[in-house]
């Protein structure tokens, strides 16, 4: 069947689902690739001026929280229907974002981002479900390809629009995405249509508390083979280490790395490009840097996947995360962001080589009548991943390459006496202040800084983490499947 055939044989509903998919990842996206800039940015800056540990168990917590939470808010949908779950997922999507602005204390942002991530939890299973729904053996891997690809493009999208629009005012990123969430509001009312079911109607007939004491039931199953266990153990050590690139590099950028040599390769090969995205200062926003990921993906995925496809999803995925692994590490090692363009290259060739292979390898291991049960158990590794990567993210990064931190233990080596840090006297305060009192400019501090405390260092662990788990991984590929 030609591609074209296959392409006319999806329902509208279909189409309709995979653009809701397209806005919602620009909206995530383009709030969440800066949002460890906006918790720990100074607040004369607009940001919150959180510390990292602060960042690290917001960030960490709250995004485990939205891929442990699916499991119920999926058995949820499945009772109330698709689009009174979507209905319910944008208003509280679009009422969050609106209202991040306004809270400013520590306690109040991580409980607002606690329902913003149940807004994405209720989400998140929804498209991926109608996509199911709406195909069938013949359609479901064009269409699955569709939307992955869509999920990429929305993921570039979001950041580029951030990045415009937080030149002017932290309030206008979180504008930004409620108004592109919101219009997902008229596709679903104008144009969704309930799928036609394909579940189990034994499920249909429990009551909600059953349905969900069920799938528990058969989670626990799925986790008591414990070769199984094993695996998705290993597997959130990739995700600690992968999360680094929401929760980690945007914070090294920003503190660490100079982008004016980014500025100026542009500016010389590419003037235009250099204009649209640099800062009167000749400067390049963290999330235009790390927005090449994304478009490394769309340009290379299907190249990636038709390479490692003749290979065994394991070897795959152990070579994938040790390539990425480097990718990070190399990304957190430098200065320099023009190199940091080039590693994230390596990053995103791994990236592109191990996240898929995960859900391929559980599909094949798992029985062949607990394939849906084994494939819904990766959002744990996920969850757990982010739950680790906020520590790592937190109190490592806090005390190994946190700017303000190695300044104040500069300050304290000097005998040097600012005031602390806190209402009118910000971090951008504190560091200047240091910096005079010091005989230096903020670059020459920063620098100073870097040579003494090598906050790279923080590359070691980042890296160390990913090649551990890619050890891992390949001592239960030796002696674990192979005795199966």
């Amino acid at each position: 069947m030609s591609i074209f055939r296959v392409l006319k044989r999806y329902p509208t509903t279909f189409w309709v689902a995979n653009i809701m998919e397209l806005f919602e990842r620009w909206a995530w996206y383009g709030f969440y690739m800066v949002f460890a800039l906006y918790l720990t940015g100074s607040t004369d800056n607009g940001a919150l001026g959180f510390s990292q540990t602060q960042k690290g168990l917001i960030m960490g917590i709250g995004t485990a929280f939205l891929y442990l939470l699916p499991i119920v808010t999926g058995a949820l949908s499945d009772r109330i229907g698709y689009r009174k779950t979507l209905f319910i997922a944008y208003t509280i999507y679009t009422l969050v974002f609106l209202m991040m602005p306004v809270f400013k204390s520590f306690s109040a942002v991580f409980a607002v981002y606690l329902l913003l991530a149940t807004g994405a939890a209720l989400f998140k299973p929804i498209i991926a479900a109608t996509v199911t729904k709406t195909t069938d053996a013949k359609t479901s891997s064009i269409g699955f390809g569709i939307f992955y690809m869509v999920v990429n493009i929305g993921a570039f999208i979001g950041p580029f629009v951030t990045g415009f629009v937080r030149k002017f005012s932290w309030d206008y990123v979180f504008y930004a995405s409620a108004g592109v969430i919101a219009f997902n509001f008229i596709l679903v009312t104008l144009f969704y249509k309930e799928p036609i079911g394909k579940n189990s109607d034994d499920m249909e007939r429990l009551s909600l508390k059953k349905q969900i004491g069920h799938i528990f039931g058969n989670i626990g199953k799925a986790l008591s083979d414990w070769r199984f266990t094993m695996f998705l153990i290993i597997v959130s050590g990739f995700w600690t280490m992968y999360m680094q690139f929401y929760m980690t590099l945007p914070v090294f950028i920003d503190q660490w790395v100079n982008t004016t040599v980014l500025y100026d390769f542009l500016n010389h090969h590419w003037p235009w490009l250099a204009h649209q995205l640099g800062t009167s200062e000749r400067t390049i926003q963290a999330e235009y840097i790390l927005n090449v990921d994304a478009g490394y993906i769309i340009l290379f995925q299907i190249v990636i996947s038709a390479i490692v496809m003749r290979y065994k999803p394991l070897r795959a995925m152990i070579a994938g995360i040790l390539i990425a692994s480097i990718g990070m590490g190399l990304s957190l090692a430098t200065q320099n962001g023009l190199f940091i363009v080039v590693a994230l290259l390596v990053f995103s060739v791994g990236e592109m080589m191990s996240s898929p292979k995960i859900t391929e390898y559980i599909g094949r291991i798992a029985p062949s009548d607990k394939t849906a049960l084994y494939i819904g158990c990766s959002y744990i590794p996920v969850a757990l991943g982010n739950l680790f990567a906020g520590i790592v993210s937190g109190n490592v990064y806090q005390n190994i390459s946190d700017k303000i931190t190695l300044t104040q233990r500069e300050a304290l080596i000097r005998n040097i006496d600012l005031p602390s840090i806190g209402g009118q006297f910000t971090k951008n305060d504190y560091f200047q202040g240091a910096a005079t009192k010091m005989g230096m400019t903020t670059d020459q501090l920063t620098l100073y800084l870097w040579d003494k405390y090598h906050p790279s260092s923080f590359w070691y662990v980042v890296t160390g983490i990913g090649i551990l788990a890619a050890a891992l991984l390949f001592l239960y590929d030796q002696f674990i499947t192979k005795k199966q």
